[in-house]
């Protein structure tokens, strides 16, 4: 047992960004589903990166925006966390995965909600949409899954890379949305990032190659 307890510390020891982010959502979930859904509405509300929280205290709701999940669904993050966030926190070392995620959880949501504001200014979207609930940790997810195409070792790398661009894409074209395009353009954040990856060591290897037996 102290053997199995000592292995899941190490464990999240080596990514301990990754395991304190979700340890905060797991709390905020919990908290979430004994809030009514009156309160909770307006709660995450003034938590939300929408166009008018961000004139008001942008700095505020850009950092507590991605402490809660939209929806509630907690274990869905889990998964993601331990498959994408994990590794590219090992990969890269704590301080490069938060410039990841950083980097793009904040540029995807301005520029998506300036093309909301566009849009709203242009008369294509109501104005009411300054208000529009917009929380979650989705954009740096979108931004990690995009660095994370330098871990792969060609040529799955270029697999992994259409897989990524079709899964945020695809939704461009049909029934486009800002959370859509913050969604593709935090992927395409991530990407930019490789002069973080350059000096990472040696690629993953989804299939590695046995030699023959000799004899």
């Amino acid at each position: 047992m102290r053997r199995g307890f000592r292995a899941v510390v190490a464990y999240v020891r080596s990514a301990p960004g990754t395991y304190v982010w979700l340890g905060v959502l797991f709390v905020t979930t919990v908290a979430m589903h004994h809030m009514s859904p009156e309160f909770e509405k307006e709660f995450l509300r003034q938590r939300s990166t929408n166009i008018h929280e961000l004139s008001q205290n942008p700095v505020r709701v850009l950092i507590t925006s991605g402490m809660w999940i939209d929806g509630g669904r907690w274990l869905p993050y889990a998964v993601a966390y331990s498959v994408f966030h994990a590794q590219a926190e090992r990969w890269l070392g704590t301080v490069r995965w938060v410039v990841v995620c950083v980097a793009a959880h904040v540029l995807a949501t301005l520029i998506s909600e300036l093309a909301l504001l566009r849009a709203i200014n242009d008369g294509h979207a109501p104005a009411s949409a300054v208000n529009t609930l917009d929380i979650g940790v989705s954009y740096a997810l979108a931004g990690v899954m995009g660095v994370l195409t330098y871990r792969i070792a060609p040529p799955w790398r270029y697999a992994y890379l259409a897989v990524l661009l079709a899964v945020y894409t695809v939704p461009l074209v049909d029934g486009r949305t800002f959370t859509d395009v913050g969604h593709a353009l935090a992927a395409l954040i991530g990407l930019a990032c490789y002069p973080l990856t350059r000096d990472r060591g040696s690629t993953w290897k989804p299939f590695r190659s046995r030699a023959a037996p000799s004899g």
